[in-house]
């Protein structure tokens, strides 16, 4: 989808909608090729950054690191360079003609789950379309809604913004 490779850079703050209900908040910063970071609100152990290699997950309370490639995660469609969304891509109807709803999923991968992406109207934005929220759906029906709000396009990101601090001890020999 050319809107959203026209991203080059991206901040937003967002808001995580669990199936629960339960909210977190946090500041979203997106680079291309491939490089997310979810920083969460204060108090929140967890972090979630993309290298643009892999999509890391970062719990420091438990202390636990989950990798994944990029290819391989919920927000593959989203992040990854090489794949093209347009092969994975179902255009959802809406009722409203400034909103696009596009549904990914893979269906040679659906441990991947489905990536519901919400596009608004929007002269300012790259591709005259604003990435506004998506959904993620896993295979076990677990909905994870990620509402953007106060996105800004085109800004510096500095070089250290995609890596992190493993929590994990460090085994000395």
């Amino acid at each position: 989808m050319a809107a959203l490779r026209a991203i080059s850079s991206m901040r937003a703050d967002f808001v995580q909608t669990d199936r629960n209900g339960q909210r977190l908040t946090g500041t979203l910063t997106l680079q291309r090729p491939g490089k997310i970071r979810f920083q969460y609100q204060p108090g929140v152990p967890l972090l979630i950054v993309s290298d643009g290699a892999a999509l890391t997950v970062i719990d420091y309370e438990v202390r636990q690191v989950s990798r994944w490639p990029i290819r391989n995660s919920p927000l593959g469609a989203l992040l990854n360079p090489d794949k093209d969304v347009a092969r994975y891509a179902r255009l959802l109807p809406t009722t409203n003609p400034d909103v696009l709803s596009l549904e990914i999923k893979d269906p040679r991968h659906p441990e991947y789950g489905t990536l519901t992406l919400i596009m608004v109207r929007k002269p300012g934005a790259p591709g005259g379309l604003q990435l506004d929220s998506w959904v993620a759906l896993d295979l076990q029906n677990q909905r994870t809604t990620i509402c953007l709000s106060n996105q800004q396009y085109g800004v510096p990101v500095p070089a250290n913004m995609f890596r992190y601090n493993d929590p994990r001890p460090q085994i000395r020999h």
